[in-house]
This record gives C-alpha cells, structure tokens and sequence, in this order.
C-alpha cells in the first residue's frame, strides 16, 4: 500500500470510497450514517489543491484523508477506507501521514471530530495519541464544527473533538 496526495483525478473516487466505508456503521449505535449522504467531490476540489487530501492506494485508491489548514491545526475533515479493507491499518496509516503532514506544515496540532463510542472513532484515534477535548475547552473553529454537525443532524452527544499536538 502507498500513501501519496491526490491528484485531481482521484477525486471522482472519493464520494464512493466514503459511501463505502460507512457500510461499517451497520449494526452499530449510529446506524442511520450507513445510509447518509456523502460529500460530493466539489468539496474535496481546495483541499486537494491545497495538497491536503491524502490517499492509500493498493492497485486500486482504498481509502483517504482529507484535511484543511487551519491557524491552530491540520483539521481531518474526512477519513474513510473500503469496508472490505478496513481493519488492515490503512486508516491508521492515513493518520500518521496527516500528522507528518501537519508538521511539514508547522501546524502545531491534528484535530478531527468523531464518535466517542464507536470503535473505529474515538478508541483508534486515542490509541494513535489523540486526547479528547472536553466541550468546555472547545476552542470557536471547533465549536463551529460542532454546531454544524448539529444542524445536519449528527447526535453531537455522541461525538467528541479529538486533538494531538505534533
């Protein structure tokens, strides 16, 4: 497996390769994101050219990163690897290039949103060193986020702000 920047051709691959990975929440207390829309590719167009979205690719693209820069932090807007490839450490392969990626940048931090309880969230992301942040000590940038994720419906009790200082 080879973890590179996407390239403009990547993204039309993007939606269905996050459609896919949602397939894991099937059976699990957050259900309903299986069925859920994904982000359409426009969305993913600045970020990649910014060189912030990630790939894993294994003969065929398996799964990305996609992040922004932000004053305070590299922020993961998305991480999603193929159903049938999860549990391989592609994602976690994915973090540790976004985090290497984040201090080629200077940035001082990693930060994402996730659920606290699901497996594949929160418990991967703390065992790759990333702490929670408690709500009282949200910064506005993440704050913001966590407001949108309420306005499009997320149960935002169960997901938390993850950071990790690089």
């Amino acid at each position: 497996m080879q973890i590179r920047p996407a390239t403009a051709r990547d993204l039309a691959t993007l939606p269905d390769i996050e459609r896919s990975a949602a397939l894991a929440f099937r059976g699990s207390s957050q259900q309903a994101i299986a069925d859920d829309a994904v982000s359409p590719m426009e969305f993913y167009i600045p970020l990649q050219t910014d060189g912030l979205v990630l790939v894993a690719e294994d003969r065929q693209l398996i799964g990305f990163a996609a992040c922004q820069a932000c004053a305070d932090a590299l922020h993961i807007w998305e991480l999603a690897v193929r159903h049938n490839r999860q549990g391989q450490g592609i994602g976690g392969g994915l973090v540790r290039a976004t985090i290497d990626l984040a201090r080629l940048r200077g940035l001082p931090a990693v930060t994402l949103s996730t659920f606290r309880h699901i497996a594949w969230n929160a418990p991967l992301y703390a065992r790759l060193g990333f702490s929670e942040v408690a709500t009282a000590d949200l910064n506005p940038r993440l704050t913001a986020i966590r407001d949108r994720e309420a306005v499009l419906g997320l149960d935002v009790a169960a997901r938390c702000a993850m950071r990790l200082v690089v």
